[in-house]
């Protein structure tokens, strides 16, 4: 890709998004500053005008991640039709952790890409799912089953990722709804 032009300004999130398609691509070895400005089509400088080191971009990857699964879990919580009532939060959890898009698995990629370079970038994630635990145990439904269907979301989340025997259709609609079902008060 060509460089740009130094009049034509590029936005972080097009550096993130080369930076999310680099390691996707080519894995988390690949992912080195020159890599990514080479996939952003700007010189290694315009990069670390935004972003001043490896490990700084990897953090921002990491936050626009998060920030992804919090909107979209934000926008199940809104949208759940019986709030208030236990289980509502981990109906949410649910519904935003079943979504099968791309963009939900290059989070995974931004965690293998910090837990590479440097564990304790991973900070904000543990620390947001701390709060998701507690949120779900606190919900109103046995603490012992809103843990277990936590976990079951996190596992068809990383098996349908790694490719470990993904669920198919329609199993897989069945297992979130037996989820769902279980997650009623």
């Amino acid at each position: 890709m060509a460089k740009r032009s130094r009049s034509k300004s590029i936005q972080s999130r097009e550096l993130l998004a080369a930076a999310n398609q680099v390691v996707v691509s080519q894995g988390v070895e690949a992912l080195t500053l020159n890599a990514v400005a080479n996939a952003a089509g700007v010189s290694k400088g315009g990069l670390l005008h935004h972003f001043p080191n490896k490990e700084a971009l990897i953090a921002a990857m990491i936050q626009q991640a998060l920030d992804k699964f919090v909107e979209t879990l934000n926008d199940e919580l809104a949208r759940e039709p019986a709030p208030d009532t236990p289980g509502h939060w981990v109906r949410a959890y649910i519904r935003a952790s079943a979504l099968d898009d791309q963009e939900n698995y290059e989070l995974h990629f931004n965690l293998l890409a910090a837990n590479f370079t440097n564990p304790e970038l991973l900070k904000p994630m543990r620390d947001f799912w701390e709060n998701c635990h507690n949120k779900i145990v606190s919900s109103g439904l046995d603490p012992k089953v809103a843990t277990m269907i936590r976990l079951a979301m996190d596992g068809l989340w990383l098996t349908n990722l790694h490719g470990f025997a993904p669920l198919q259709e329609p199993l897989r609609s069945q297992v979130i709804e037996t989820a769902l079902t279980l997650a009623q008060p």
